[in-house]
């Protein structure tokens, strides 16, 4: 694998107990940005990133299209959009219709990760209740990528884990609170 330079994440149910302890454990020095698409249910992930950026160590904002996925900072899905990354590394947003019932997508948005940042792309499969984001891992593990996720009998909902692991594997299979050190080890200087 390449130097990483860029992290995906995807969750669902128990989503929002497992992003704070990532994000909390996180190297506030972490170069890559970070993007993560969770399955909230609500209108908007305004709420969200304000309970998010209360315990994360990088800043937490919600990804606007056409604005470049930067570094240091947590770019969070915007509700009832697919999340897509252009090659310009920009975001672009898509009325697309759902996949795997959801929309943002996980499957959608590493998918199209996967193709911008190929081998020095990171993809993160955490806790939720349905298969969505183990496509789209399986992506970016086939253009090279690493795949990191959270064991299944760690996570508040096994069903997500155990599909990524059951139709992409993954380089890594850890607890959830070994999933920000690992990423400390993979991606700070």
């Amino acid at each position: 694998m390449k130097k990483p330079e860029a992290i995906v994440v995807g969750c669902s149910a128990g989503g929002l107990e497992a992003l704070k302890i990532l994000l909390a454990g996180l190297d506030p020095r972490l170069p890559q940005p970070l993007v993560v698409c969770s399955h909230t249910g609500a209108d908007t992930v305004e709420l969200l990133c304000e309970l998010l950026a209360r315990v994360s160590t990088l800043p937490v904002v919600e990804a606007i299209e056409r604005t470049p996925a930067r570094g240091g900072v947590v770019h969070l899905a915007p509700s009832g959009y697919h999340l897509l990354v252009e090659d310009d590394g920009c975001f672009a947003l898509s009325t697309d219709p759902r996949v795997s019932h959801s929309r943002p997508s996980i499957d959608v948005l590493f998918g199209a990760a996967a193709d911008v940042w190929r081998q020095a792309l990171i993809g993160v499969v955490l806790t939720g209740a349905n298969t969505d984001g183990a496509k789209g891992l399986l992506q970016v593990r086939r253009q090279g990528g690493c795949a990191i996720v959270q064991c299944p009998a760690d996570a508040m909902a096994k069903a997500m884990p155990q599909a990524a692991l059951d139709i992409a594997g993954a380089d890594y299979c850890v607890p959830l609170d070994a999933v920000a050190p690992l990423l400390n080890r993979l991606c700070c200087p």
